[in-house]
């Protein structure tokens, strides 16, 4: 289809336009992503119909401006004000009535357009739109246009949602002293994640939150006079039962997890402690965990094994009941020289032995042949788990951090992290991380938080994290 615009010499006064149109998922997805919307697939959500709230009148904006920009005048117009108001939400398939109507011509080239949108018999959208029109007739091919090509899988939006009306986790959140991760944490507090407690300078939190007009008096602050005194309070809380959870704040990694793997006074248990990258990949039909990028730099096989169960672990309490683990190498073939296939084979026959519990194993695999049925077909691979893996294990940190930032940076992924493997689950921020990052991660850690609560009533013994 073409569209053709009109001049303002064209166009008469009265001239009307009326358009129905269903609003679609990938609007949503969209609209969110460029709002930065944190969950717009929100807890009124309707999975079998594929319903959810969106912002008031965003997708009704939405359709306007489509109209103007199309139809009328069309190709070439210029938005130059308007005057909306806007009454109640638009869900994923609403049909929408938009009606435009030229209320008057401005000389030389300005319009003055009516605009209403209407879902049945409710006024979602009214008021006017000033508008340019264009000089000359533009005709422009619909397949120039460019269509949605992120579609996400609303992973955080779920993890969110799973986690309304479960009793906040207890969390250290550890020198918070800059306006990010105190401001991520309190935003993680009021939306129940987490009850915050907050280690580290007491003067320099209380100025950060000052600086930001953040009220602290809901929240216990434990002083400790610089990070890496934080670390050491923040792992005493959570050895002594205070805390289910921990935060990294302002202070390096390194400080963090040095205090948590200390021998004598840290967090381990009898697990390798391992990190897990929680992924919502727009071109993947499923949610996606990378293990391990963060942690352990070159595993032997035993440390695999532990990262794998972790991971396994992990994927059940966010819902996947038996999660399909690839573990990855360069080649689907064994070769002695290639340690990475050697250790893929041993993995796959020490679960089959009992080893490894919970997940269906396979490797070696490559990567493509991991996560496309398409390649793994090709290749004549027969797998349950080639081209719909769960989780992807790594050979070594390297390859993880790669194939994790490579998924992020350039397939759009969005991405949580999660430390396990410890007396109690910790969230390792960055930085670069987002809002809807850091609020991912917490809510995962309030899942895994609330899974060992549970398993700790049952045994009388906390699980590994």
């Amino acid at each position: 289809m073409n569209f053709t615009s009109q001049t303002f010499d064209q166009i008469q006064q009265g001239a009307s336009l009326t358009q129905r149109h269903t609003v679609t998922r990938d609007e949503v997805s969209l609209l969110a992503l460029v709002s930065g919307e944190v969950n717009a697939f929100g807890p009124e959500r309707d999975e079998a119909n594929a319903t959810a709230p969106v912002c008031e009148g965003v997708s009704a904006e939405a359709l306007v401006h489509a109209l103007l920009k199309r139809r009328l005048p069309g190709p070439g117009t210029v938005i130059v004000s308007h005057d909306l108001r806007f009454n109640g939400h638009v869900q994923v398939g609403d049909e929408l009535l938009a009606t435009l109507t030229v209320a008057d011509k401005r000389p030389p080239d300005q319009l003055l357009i009516a605009c209403t949108v209407h879902r049945g018999d409710t006024l979602i959208l009214e008021g006017h739109m000033t508008v340019q029109a264009p000089a000359q007739a533009i005709t422009v091919d619909q397949r120039d246009t460019p269509s949605v090509i992120l579609r996400r899988n609303d992973v955080f939006g779920r993890l969110l949602q799973a986690c309304e009306g479960l009793t906040p986790a207890r969390c250290a959140v550890v020198h918070p002293c800059d306006a990010d991760s105190l401001g991520g944490a309190i935003e993680s507090a009021r939306l129940g994640l987490i009850e915050p407690v907050l280690v580290g300078p007491s003067a320099k939190i209380l100025a950060v939150a000052e600086a930001q007009g953040l009220d602290l008096t809901p929240y216990r602050l434990v002083d400790a006079p610089h990070s890496h005194a934080a670390a050491e309070a923040a792992v005493a809380l959570a050895r002594d039962g205070e805390v289910q959870s921990l935060m990294k704040g302002s202070l390096h990694t390194d400080e963090l997890m040095g205090a948590v793997v200390n021998g004598a006074t840290g967090l381990r248990t009898e697990r390798r402690i391992s990190h897990v990258f929680v992924l919502d990949v727009p071109a993947y039909p499923r949610m996606l965990l990378v293990t391990d990028a963060a942690i352990n730099i070159a595993p032997t096989i035993q440390d695999k094994v532990h990262i794998v169960q972790n991971a396994i672990d992990l994927a059940q309490v966010l819902g996947v009941p038996t999660p399909k683990v690839a573990i990855l190498a360069a080649v689907e073939t064994v070769n002695p020289v290639m340690p990475a296939t050697v250790d893929a084979a041993m993995l796959c026959k020490m679960a089959d032995r009992g080893q490894i519990t919970g997940g269906l194993i396979d490797g070696p695999l490559a990567f493509d042949n991991a996560v496309s049925l398409e390649a793994a077909r090709t290749k004549g691979i027969v797998s349950p788990v080639a081209g719909q893996a769960d989780i992807l294990v790594v050979p070594n940190l390297e390859a993880g951090n790669m194939v994790a930032k490579q998924l992020q940076y350039l397939a759009g992924a969005d991405s949580a992290g999660i430390v396990l493997g410890a007396r109690v689950p910790i969230v390792l921020t960055s930085r670069a991380d987002s809002v809807r990052t850091r609020l991912a991660s917490a809510a995962v850690m309030q899942l895994l938080a609330q899974a060992q609560a549970r398993a700790r009533s049952v045994s009388g013994k906390a699980p590994a994290a």
